[in-house]
């Protein structure tokens, strides 16, 4: 695989683009959308058959005047059916591109099993007859040339299948869509998009999220905010219009990563963009691709990362989408015990075709590099690894091993992320991965998947579940909050309160506490401040930092009216508070994966359900000691063990009354004494308030 990385590397850019003088092989005859086979007009129709035959053309080879670079080539068929064209979204879809002096449009879509294929779209009336498509050999590209055809021109591919069916299908690699209700693609030359984010760029090079701040907020951008609007309208805000004021927000309460839901083309609102149609496109919801690339530009120029949800796991089956793109599984597995989830009803893509493959990782590099966003969470990963995933005994297929792996798309895990990160380092892949799948987090040359980081899904379904418990049975799964730090250093994690954990009636995050109006804050207040301490990346679904009542949903916005309550407020400028302090405080980040990095003070303090742990900085300064009590119970004579007769400044304090805490007057720092606590030599009172959380810096 390594070599055939590297070589898929070494000639994907220049070679690529010399390689435009190398044709592609026709066929004999194309066969139109009506079943008429096409003759091919000659040999001025050729395109570049080398020096002989131009010469045996009756030209000179001076005289000739090489392909435009859009075009597909020989080279990049064979790349391709490698599985290592990593630049392949340059070449198939809608590209702007001359031929014979002309300006047009070139259009190329891999149908391998088809009988014929049409070009149809506003630029001829939708014509079905009028633009065949030619087909080039081995691998069974269509292509044309339409000088027609312009940028904003909707257009879409008639593929009649073997079996007569007319299909209508959306680009597979179209950089625009129609927008919903709409199934069209888009003519649209992104090549035009200009950036100056290049100081962000530069610095991402060197992006390290091992030892970096990564506190990542979870954005639906649809609901995050709405215009005021009448029934029947979306009310959305643009990307031009959230670039100002998201970016706003999210600097102000000091997230350092913007992680967007639903950007890839959806026909459907309520699948959140977990069902893409159109992998290459921003939806069009929004606004155009150059919007889209104006916001993360923006966020970029204000200092935040740009995390996309990205879905390669399954894919709907929509008339107009991937699903028998041909009249036949191109995409998608054909057995449907491999090629479909029943609980989802979906596809899922075939990771054993070298196509497919490319098609995915060539637009996980499109992403990154034509829209220069920072890191891809990668939905589903246990979907795929899996073979029995959803599925009863019976309903799925064993591998040559008789096992449950499928090891089609491990291999793909370790191509996708050996590639990505190697072309660009610092980028982020992120699984969702909800399994004990062991060494998601480390390197293929290991056996491991090559992900940067890992969803934690034991942890939060841990705190949930403690979280919600009355606080007099706290006591009895004390455990709950303790456990995950057994395996916490067996991959690279990011904690997540996401997206999931709010809908389908399972309350939002501040419904899930127990206890009267006030201590469901206060409960909430102590968990964020827990999660905040414990070693892992953070991610928090929007909505839950001011807490949010309702649970979320797709069709409205967040409920900022609450802001106008002091509770509301309150609790945002707690977990601002706290996001400040874990953005500045190395001890919080940079030894996450070292077991050096945090320190049990007392983890067994289950009867009055207090923790208290410590997070230790690689220079030995600026640590933080933090005591949690999860009780409505106030622990006035509370003493905690420290291993130095030292100050310990107190730097967060829950019962601040801009916390919505007593306001009680207490001392910015505490001495330690010679009395043993916890097991330590040295200890200091501390008066904990009811649902208290306090954290000490040292």
């Amino acid at each position: 695989m390594k070599e055939n990385e590297k070589k898929g590397r070494a000639v994907s850019g220049k070679e690529v683009k010399a390689a435009g003088r190398v044709s592609g092989k026709k066929s004999n005859s194309a066969v139109s959308a009506g079943g008429k086979s096409t003759k091919k007009t000659g040999k001025s129709e050729a395109r570049g058959t080398g020096a002989a035959g131009k010469a045996a053309a009756g030209g000179t080879v001076s005289q000739m005047v090489p392909p435009d670079p859009a075009f597909v080539t020989e080279l990049d068929q064979y790349l391709f059916g490698q599985g290592v064209h990593y630049d392949i979204f340059r070449k198939l879809g809608a590209h702007p591109a001359k031929k014979n002096g002309k300006k047009g449009i070139y259009f190329a879509v891999w149908a391998p099993n088809a009988r014929g294929v049409n070009v149809i779209g506003s630029f001829n009336g939708w014509s079905e007859i009028s633009h065949p498509m030619e087909r080039l050999e081995p691998l069974g590209i269509y292509e044309l040339f339409v000088p027609e055809a312009h940028q904003g021109d909707m257009y879409k591919f008639l593929i009649l299948a073997k079996d007569g069916r007319k299909l209508y299908k959306a680009d597979p690699f179209a950089n625009a869509a129609e927008m919903r209700p709409g199934t069209a693609s888009v003519v649209t030359d992104i090549s035009r998009i200009r950036w100056s984010d290049s100081a962000w760029r530069k610095k991402q090079q060197h992006f390290a999220p091992d030892k970096s701040p990564v506190s990542i907020y979870e954005v639906h951008p649809g609901s995050w905010r709405k215009h005021p609007h009448e029934e029947g309208e979306d009310g959305f805000y643009t990307y031009r219009e959230l670039a100002e004021s998201l970016t706003n927000y999210v600097k102000d309460m000091g997230y350092t990563h913007v992680e967007l839901m639903g950007i890839a083309e959806h026909p459907f609102d309520g699948s959140w963009g977990y069902q893409v149609t159109g992998y290459y496109a921003p939806t069009s919801r929004y606004g155009s691709p150059e919007d889209f690339a104006y916001l993360v530009n923006y966020l970029h120029r204000n200092n935040i990362g740009v995390i996309l949800d990205w879905v390669p796991a399954h894919f709907p089956k929509d008339a107009h989408g991937l699903a028998e793109f041909d009249g036949t599984c191109v995409f998608e597995y054909a057995d449907p015990r491999k090629g479909e989830h029943p609980d989802w009803g979906t596809k899922v893509f075939d990771y054993g075709k070298n196509e497919v493959k490319n098609f995915l990782i060539g637009n996980a590099l499109f992403w990154v590099e034509q829209y220069h966003v920072d890191g891809l969470r990668v939905d589903a990963v246990a979907s795929m690894l899996y073979l029995d995933y959803g599925r009863q005994d019976g309903q799925w297929v064993p591998n040559q091993y008789g096992e449950n792996k499928n090891l089609e798309a491990i291999e793909f895990f370790k191509h996708l992320n050996s590639v990505v990160q190697g072309k660009h380092p610092g980028t982020m892949i992120i699984a969702e991965e909800s399994t004990a799948w062991p060494k998601v987090t480390d390197r293929p040359e290991n056996d491991g998947l090559g992900f940067t980081l890992k969803w934690n899904m034991g942890w939060m379904h841990d705190f949930l579940e403690y979280m919600k418990l009355d606080p007099y049975f706290r006591k009895y799964n004390h455990n709950k909050m303790t456990f995950a730090m057994t395996y916490a250093y067996s991959e690279k994690y990011v904690l997540v309160l996401s997206h999931d954990e709010v809908v389908h009636l399972k309350c939002s995050m501040i419904n899930k506490m127990p206890g009267l109006y006030d201590d469901k804050f206060a409960n909430l207040k102590a968990g964020y401040t827990f999660m905040m301490g414990h070693p892992g990346k953070k991610l928090l679904f929007m909505g839950q930092e001011f807490a949010q009542f309702q649970e979320w949903s797709e069709a409205r916005e967040l409920d900022w009216f609450l802001l106008a309550e002091k509770n509301h407020q309150q609790m945002q400028a707690f977990v601002r508070e706290l996001l400040h302090l874990y953005k500045s405080t190395p001890a919080l980040y940079e030894a996450d994966c070292s077991p050096e990095g945090f320190e049990w003070i007392n983890a067994d303090d289950g009867d009055r359900s207090i923790f208290s742990f410590m997070r230790h900085s690689e220079s030995g300064r600026s640590n933080l000691l933090f005591v949690i009590n999860f009780t409505p119970v106030a622990r006035p004579d509370y003493r905690v063990g420290v291993h130095r007769r030292k100050q310990y400044k107190l730097v967060l304090n829950s019962d601040d009354a801009q916390f919505g805490g007593s306001g009680k007057e207490r001392p910015d720092s505490y001495k330690a004494v010679k009395k043993e606590c916890d097991g330590k030599t040295y200890s200091f009172a501390y008066d904990l308030p009811a649902y208290g959380v306090a954290v000490f810096k040292f």
